[in-house]
């Protein structure tokens, strides 16, 4: 039986989280200190969820799976890696990227440069191999094109 245990967030109020959906980030994130997070639904039919830090209230960034946008988008697992996360099967991991948002939408980007990938209760960002994938990678490139 799991528990539900309440985390104060700026952006989202009082929070119920079930004690089975905190994450562990164990390395943290990139220049970032939590190690305990939480995924945030806001909308069930949006394709962007938040991670919220359950250490900071302030803190929650906005996050999507990557193939929704960049079909063609891969992860690739160092041997350390995959050490690290405890798996090398990629059915088995959650990969999400953090958004850039904006209010418009041709502004918005992902960082496909540093993935996070979860399973069972771990999350770890990790450095693409990939000395091509862009730290920000427009989200709706026919807007960009068109703002630009």
């Amino acid at each position: 039986m799991s528990t539900m245990v309440q985390h104060e967030s700026t952006r989202f109020g009082l929070l119920e989280v079930d004690e089975n959906a905190v994450l562990e980030f164990p390395a943290g994130l990139i220049g970032l200190p939590s190690t305990r997070w939480t995924l945030v639904t806001v909308d069930p039919d949006s394709v962007f969820l938040w991670l919220q830090s359950l250490e900071d209230p302030a803190l929650a960034l906005p996050v999507t799976n990557p193939w929704l946008f960049f079909p063609d988008f891969s992860v690739e697992l160092p041997n350390s890696d995959v050490e690290r996360v405890g798996t090398d099967d990629p059915s088995q991991v959650q990969v999400l990227v953090t958004v850039r948002a904006s209010s418009e939408k041709s502004e918005m980007s992902a960082n496909l440069r540093a993935p996070i990938v979860i399973y069972g209760g771990r999350g770890h960002q990790i450095i693409s191999e990939d000395k091509d994938a862009p730290v920000r990678a427009p989200l709706f490139p026919q807007l960009a094109a068109e703002a630009a």
